[in-house]
């Protein structure tokens, strides 16, 4: 149950003060939640192309795989591929997106020469390098969809925080607030009729004793 406020004008200048704070706060929040909805949507969009350019990729990636498996048996194209050095990793930075933080991922991994992939250039041809070069993009791709995928998942979780704390504000806070402003207003007016009737029936009791004396 909400406490009743103190019929005072500190306590009305507190309560519009609070108000205004209030307006304040939900009118940050409402811009960063419209902040956050338009940079979801223009990520959503490019997770949605690299989606498509991964499917892509990934048909050229098998197709290729196929090509070189009928060229070069199973057996070469696997012997060919556990020869491959290991990719070196990927390094993580964070970017702030309206205080929601973002993990960036930069693939340290580039694009490799015929001698830096690992396997021997005898025996094989081009095709397991078209192999091996369809399936470095599809890695990159693989890597942007990650990170966007994250943003997205990240940003859809700020989005119904803030969303709380407008609607919070909205419809709890601030009409709790504009109330007991109302009240404290309404009070002080009562109080201050009351008190103008009192004093006007002191002044005509003092002015009754005043005329009586003067009779007597």
């Amino acid at each position: 149950m909400a406490e009743t406020p103190n019929p005072t004008r500190m306590e009305l200048l507190n309560a519009r003060s609070r108000i205004k704070l209030a307006r304040k706060g939900h009118k940050l929040l409402k811009q960063k939640r419209d902040a956050l909805i338009l940079e979801f949507f223009k990520i959503l969009s490019k997770a949605k192309d690299l989606r498509a350019e991964l499917n892509t990729q990934m048909q050229k990636c098998y197709s290729s795989l196929a090509v070189a498996q009928a060229y070069h048996g199973i057996y070469e194209v696997e012997n060919a591929a556990l020869s491959v050095h290991k990719a070196s990793g990927v390094n993580i930075q964070v970017r702030n997106i309206m205080g929601v933080k973002i993990p960036q991922i930069q693939s340290s991994v580039q694009a490799k020469t015929l001698l830096t992939r690992g396997y021997s250039i005898i025996g094989t041809s081009a095709k397991i390098d078209d192999v091996a070069e369809n399936f470095e993009a599809a890695f990159a791709l693989v890597v942007q969809l990650a990170e966007t995928e994250n943003a997205i998942r990240k940003l859809i979780r700020e989005i119904e925080k803030t969303k709380r704390r407008v609607n919070a504000l909205e419809f709890v806070v601030l009409p709790r607030l504009e109330s007991q402003a109302t009240l404290i207003s309404f009070r002080l007016q009562e109080m201050e009729r009351d008190s103008f009737v009192m004093l006007k029936m002191i002044k005509r009791k003092l002015n009754n004793n005043q005329n009586a004396k003067e009779t007597n």
